[in-house]
């Protein structure tokens, strides 16, 4: 790379990194005269950059944003990062999935050959659980997040579980407060105004209405941290992350055969043989059923109301292999 070239993309990087730069102050930093900054800053507009110039003693260059995109800076690991990303995109079920392959295409052809064959060697499969059986509008996705954005109450429609919506009503209002992807699907998190709580909404499932209404002050989210609030709320607890029921099991196995399956539940061992479960569950059934998929013998510390769901879940196992001839 000649030194010119090398003195344009370290004017570039500087300018990226601060608003106002001082035409002396850019001089200074990249050891040339006033005079050269100038025909360099030259250069760059000439490829595109927006560059505005204040005039004066103190005056200097500011990068803004501009109407085209102009080339972009990437060092290497920044470009793995953008393939690894742009790969991932068909698993997101935000139906951008086509965009994201021209988007991956078109990064690639602008690559020198020497980070292309280094990001050819990136080969990542997005593979989809199925969790989400729609994807998102694009449209969709904007018109929410332009709502969390400008701070504006949303009214929407909200479809049902089986894709069908209600007779022609006013609307659902919420004040939205984030759009969050969890386990392949999309979620709004807002404040819904009709029944004053929180609530989450399938993106998958709204059909915004427009205009947006008033604007509104944000609500805190309770306890601060809206990862941990909206996993509560998928946990059936609006106090936190933790389950609604929790329990311990001891299971006859070596903790080693049961760890890569526990998830968020804690394991101990308590000997060669045997460990101690800690975990938790929306429902004592469904907790009683996840203890029960390990497939081996356990004996249940507490609660009592674990007990008592295990009791339950063993009658019905029995009552289901019962002959009928």
């Amino acid at each position: 790379m000649s030194g010119t070239s090398e003195r344009l993309l370290a004017l570039l990087s500087l300018l990226q990194a601060r608003r106002d730069w001082p035409g002396q102050v850019l001089a200074e930093r990249l050891e040339v005269s006033p005079r050269t900054v100038r025909r360099d800053v030259d250069r760059l507009r000439e490829l595109g950059y927006p560059i505005a110039a204040s005039k004066g003693p103190d005056g200097g260059y500011r990068l803004d944003a501009g109407v085209h995109l102009p080339p972009l800076l990437f060092d290497d690991e920044q470009a793995v990062a953008l393939v690894v990303a742009l790969q991932l995109v068909p698993a997101a079920g935000a139906g951008v999935a086509e965009a994201a392959a021209r988007a991956l295409a078109t990064l690639r052809q602008v690559m020198p050959t020497r980070l292309r064959h280094r990001i050819d060697s990136v080969r990542v499969t997005a593979v989809r659980s199925g969790a989400s059986p729609r994807e998102v509008d694009p449209a969709v996705l904007v018109a929410v997040t332009d709502a969390v954005r400008a701070r504006e109450v949303l009214r929407f429609d909200h479809a049902r579980a089986d894709g069908t919506v209600g007779p022609d009503g006013p609307a659902r209002r919420a004040e939205p407060h984030e759009v969050i992807s969890r386990d392949g699907r999309w979620y709004l998190l807002g404040w819904d105004l009709d029944r004053a709580d929180w609530r989450t909404y399938r993106l998958d499932r709204m059909t915004p209405r427009m205009p947006t209404g008033p604007r509104f002050t944000p609500r805190p989210v309770p306890g601060g941290d809206v990862a941990s609030f909206v996993t509560g709320l998928f946990r059936g607890s609006r106090t936190g992350d933790s389950w609604p029921c929790h329990g311990r099991v001891t299971l006859h196995a070596p903790a080693a055969q049961i760890a890569p399956y526990v998830g968020d539940a804690t394991l101990v061992a308590l000997g060669p043989d045997r460990c101690e479960l800690s975990a938790g569950s929306w429902s004592w059934d469904g907790l009683a059923a996840s203890i029960a998929r390990y497939g081996v013998e356990f004996t249940v510390l507490d609660p009592p109301a674990l007990r008592d769901a295990v009791a339950v879940l063993a009658a019905r196992c029995a009552a289901a292999v019962v002959s009928t001839g």
